[in-house]
């Protein structure tokens, strides 16, 4: 199966690339391990470094040399404005929901039950479909995995 390791450190239009595919996918499916699909229909393998964040406008490379863009497909998205934004996104960051930030407002996905809790806040709520970009720590994917088991140099027992 083809598979996806690499993103282009080059935007597009730069060295007259030959685009030869598209991966439309929202945020999730496009930053796990895992089958997506073209949109051609073909499907590829994703094996992108960890920490690589796939948004889109980028641009990967593929196991066979071709260079496929990454589009960011339009999802269901909670679009919230009002007071007491940083300690809403405080809470959510605790609570691990990726959030994406813009100068006045915060998105993040769909929830069950996540109306009901933003109401409390006395913000005000929209759904909007949009792609979706959220900030990502460096750690964030972290927790998934376990440990690294490249440090066992303090388990010594003697």
């Amino acid at each position: 199966m083809l598979e996806v390791k690499a993103k282009l450190k080059i935007k597009r239009g730069a060295y007259n690339l030959q685009v030869k595919g598209r991966l439309e996918a929202p945020f999730a499916d496009r930053n796990r391990e895992g089958r997506v699909r073209l949109a051609s229909g073909e499907e590829v393998e994703l094996k992108l470094p960890r920490g690589e964040i796939l948004r889109g406008g980028d641009l990967v490379t593929a196991s066979d040399g071709r260079v496929i863009e990454v589009v960011a497909a339009p999802e269901k998205l909670l679009h919230v404005e009002g007071p007491r934004l940083a300690h809403l996104a405080w809470l959510l960051g605790n609570g691990h929901v990726p959030l994406q930030f813009g100068d006045t407002w915060l998105r993040m996905a769909e929830a069950p039950g996540m109306d009901e809790a933003l109401a409390h806040f006395g913000v005000h709520v929209r759904r909007v479909e949009e792609a979706f970009e959220p900030e990502v720590m460096a750690h964030a994917h972290e927790h998934d995995h376990g440990h690294d088991h490249d440090h066992d140099h303090d388990h010594h027992h003697h």
